[in-house]
């Protein structure tokens, strides 16, 4: 067996975040290394790749100061990994797993490659254990299970970050005296969205059950793409051997990409789509599929990342590449937000594709997918008419067209904007039922009978009129 050399003296040049060096083709593709340059000071960096001619590292921090001349490399690990240990809950770290807040390293149980452990598929459960996160558009109409991939889609200044903080706050299992652990990922977040989460987290106790990886904006790019891979790795660790539920929130995946293109670019790699890496939907499967329940194992993975569409572009290669690799999207909309409504979550576009296997009788209620698949139609019909009426006015309209039109103003009102309330499942299908039974019991079309008769009505005035009590 031949051994690694020790260390490497033939930097050849410095790109970007990128060190090219000669005469290393023994160091592995992405080796932890260590790069000391002649002041002493001291850089980590990882291979990205290995060649005859040159091994390229990226640079952990900035590459400038760095003397060709006098800098040496040193390996450190065969592969990138993270110290885990079930005293990381309560902890805040850096993107790269280093601790920033103020206590000492955690002392870790193991060491485990951040590139996640390869799991069977045929050792994957299939999701279908309903979580209720007390966001009454989510569980009605985009139930979410446990162990899925959701993303939610966002925009430029709508709050995502306030859905996904309620989500963490509120998240519990049916039936289960469950509460989840949380791994939070934060990817070049401004300081003002760092400050919010950390708040957010201590102040309603959040922070007690959960693991936050920060990386900052003016932190190095190279360093967010080490943060959602070191977040899953904690989650993976907390739930398949300590048992956890545990909910990962990545944010903002778009952030993620721009660090891929920007690295591809410093490597001079011919761009695809847009200018990024042809090979970015694989990158974003290696991490979305690292969600799940594994046979044998009492925990599982839940993930909720969060992107930003440029220009609300749905159709930008990062949100159309997740939207093939997940099960699903929560859509945030722009002009629900610009009536005040929170969360301004769309049903329209929205869709959980594995929301029938968590919904129905024991496990919900058996009404659930009927009142979901009514007030999907009675609100795509509302939005129509509303189309319609601001080119034709709404005296066109027949009688059984202007309850519809009343039904999609009193439903996003009531309903969809609900404010910080924590509404339980049971309590959501009874507001729907409430707005339902706005409409002539001759158009719930998409329910049973035996359904009507039991819940239409029945304490309408009271659930309507306490469903807008959380704005």
């Amino acid at each position: 067996m031949t051994l690694l050399k020790k260390e490497y003296t033939e930097v050849s040049y410095v790109s970007g975040p990128l060190l090219f060096l000669q005469n290393a083709p023994e160091l592995a593709y992405n080796a932890i290394v260590r790069i000391k340059d002649g002041t002493g000071r001291e850089r980590g960096g990882q291979v990205i790749e290995v060649s005859t001619e040159y091994t390229v590292l990226q640079v952990f921090e900035e590459t400038s100061g760095i003397d060709l001349s006098s800098t040496t490399v040193n390996l450190v690990e065969s592969v990138a990994r993270l110290g885990v240990s079930k005293d990381m809950i309560g902890r805040r770290f850096n993107g790269v797993g280093a601790p920033i807040d103020g206590l000492p390293a955690v002392v870790a149980d193991k060491r485990l490659p951040i590139g996640g452990a390869p799991i069977n598929p045929v050792a994957r459960q299939k999701p279908e254990e309903f979580i209720q996160t007390g966001v009454s558009t989510i569980d009605t109409l985009i139930s979410l299970v446990r162990g899925q991939k959701l993303p939610i889609f966002s925009g430029s200044g709508l709050p995502a970050n306030e859905l996904a903080a309620q989500i963490a706050r509120q998240a519990t299992v049916v039936g289960e005296d469950t509460e989840f652990a949380v791994v939070f990922a934060a990817m070049g977040v401004t300081q003002r969205e760092l400050t919010f989460f950390t708040q957010e987290f201590e102040r309603t106790g959040a922070l007690a059950r959960s693991v936050l990886f920060l990386n900052k904006a003016d932190d190095p790019a190279v360093e967010r793409l080490l943060t959602p891979k070191m977040a899953l790795t904690a989650a993976e660790y907390l739930a398949f051997e300590h048992d956890y539920h545990v909910l990962v929130i990545l944010t903002d995946m778009t952030n993620y990409c721009e660090a891929l293109r920007e690295i591809g670019g410093a490597r001079e790699e011919i761009p695809g789509r847009r200018g990024y890496p042809g090979y970015m939907y694989t990158d974003l499967a290696s991490i979305y599929e690292r969600a799940g329940v594994v046979t044998g194992k009492k925990g599982s993975v839940t993930q909720l990342p969060i992107l930003s569409m440029p220009d609300d572009d749905v159709t930008h290669p990062i949100p159309d590449l997740t939207g093939y690799i997940t099960e699903g999207q929560i859509y945030l909309a722009r002009d629900l937000h610009n009536k005040g409504i929170y969360p301004p979550i769309n049903p329209g576009p929205s869709l959980s594709r594995l929301m029938n296997n968590g919904i129905g009788k024991g496990k919900t209620r058996d009404d659930h997918k009927g009142v979901a698949d009514q007030l999907q139609a009675a609100y795509a019909n509302g939005l129509d008419l509303r189309r319609l009426v601001a080119i034709t006015g709404e005296d066109a309209l027949s009688e059984n067209d202007k309850i519809y039109l009343k039904f999609a103003e009193e439903f996003e009102r009531t309903f969809i904007n609900q404010g910080a309330e924590n509404r339980s499942v049971s309590d959501s299908l009874d507001i729907a039922w409430a707005a339902l039974s706005k409409l002539p019991k001759s158009e719930l079309t998409r329910l049973a009978n035996d359904q009507i008769d039991k819940y239409y009505g029945a304490k309408m005035d009271e659930m309507w009129g306490s469903a807008g009590s959380g704005t």
